[in-house]
C-alpha cells in the first residue's frame, strides 16, 4: 500500500491561512488503512484546525468529506458540489490523489494534508515498513523476494557490505541487514546458487530518469 503520515495542525493552519471556507477531503483506501487520511483522521484534523483558527480569532468554515479513492476521476467528480462552495481544498490522499483533485478542479487551490512516504506493508499494529521503491524493473526473483534496492541502506546488489553487526545494518542498528535476510530466504528455498552470479549495475531507465511515468494497457481499453 501507499503509506503516508499526517501533517501537523500548525502546517495545516498555515496552508489555509488565506482562506475562510475550506474543504477537507479524505481517501478511503491506502491512507485509511495506514491511519493517516481516512474519515476518522480527517474528522480529527478538521476539529483541531478549527480550534487552532478559533484561538487566533480567525473564523473558518470547514467542511469534510471522504471519498472511496482520490486517484480516480470516477470518485473525484462527486466532490463537485462541495468544491463549488469552498475557497480551497486540503486533500488527505497520497500525492497522486492531491494532483488528481487539482487536475479535476483547476480553479481551486489544492493543498496536501499528508506527507506521502513509501510503498510498504503493515508489519504489526500501527507499524508500517517500506518494501518497494517502484523502480520499474523488479529484481525480487534474484533475491528470494527481499529487495536490496529498497531494504539495503547502500543498495548493494552483489552481497553485503561487511559492516553489519549481529545481522543488523551498519547504517541503522535497528534495521535488519537486508543481505542477511536475502541469504536466509534463498537458503530456505534451496536457491543459494543465485548468489553465484554477478548482477550488473542497476538500470534505472525504467524508473524516474525522464520524469513522470505512464502505463497504457491497450488490451483493456474500450
Amino acid at each position: 500500500m501507499i503509506v503516508a503520515s499526517p501533517k501537523s495542525v500548525t502546517e495545516l493552519k498555515n496552508l489555509i491561512a488565506r482562506h475562510g471556507k475550506v474543504l477537507f477531503v479524505g481517501c478511503g483506501t491506502c491512507v485509511t488503512v495506514c491511519l493517516a487520511g481516512g474519515e476518522r483522521e480527517v474528522s480529527i484534523a478538521s476539529y483541531a484546525t478549527r480550534m487552532a483558527r478559533k484561538i487566533e480569532g480567525k473564523p473558518l468554515e470547514l467542511t469534510q468529506v471522504t471519498i472511496e479513492r482520490q486517484c480516480e476521476n470516477e470518485f473525484i467528480k462527486d466532490l463537485a458540489d462541495e468544491v463549488a462552495k469552498a475557497e480551497a481544498i486540503v486533500s488527505f490522499g497520497c500525492g497522486a490523489g492531491v494532483q488528481a483533485i487539482a487536475e479535476r478542479f483547476p480553479g481551486k487551490p489544492v493543498y496536501a494534508g499528508l506527507n506521502t512516504q513509501f510503498l510498504g506493508i503493515l508489519e504489526k499494529q500501527a507499524v508500517w515498513t517500506e518494501k518497494c521503491l517502484g523502480c520499474g524493473d523488479c529484481m525480487l526473483a534474484q533475491y528470494g523476494g527481499v529487495c536490496p534496492v529498497t531494504r539495503c541502506a547502500k543498495r548493494l546488489l552483489n552481497g553485503p557490505c561487511g559492516g553489519s553487526t549481529e545481522e543488523h545494518c551498519e547504517v541503522d542498528a535497528d534495521r535488519p541487514c537486508a543481505w542477511q535476510l536475502i541469504y536466509a530466504r534463498l537458503r530456505s528455498i534451496d536457491q543459494l546458487d543465485r548468489l553465484d552470479s554477478i548482477v550488473p549495475p542497476k538500470d534505472w531507465r525504467p524508473a524516474w530518469h525522464s520524469g513522470a511515468r505512464k502505463i497504457v494497457r491497450k488490451e483493456h481499453q474500450v
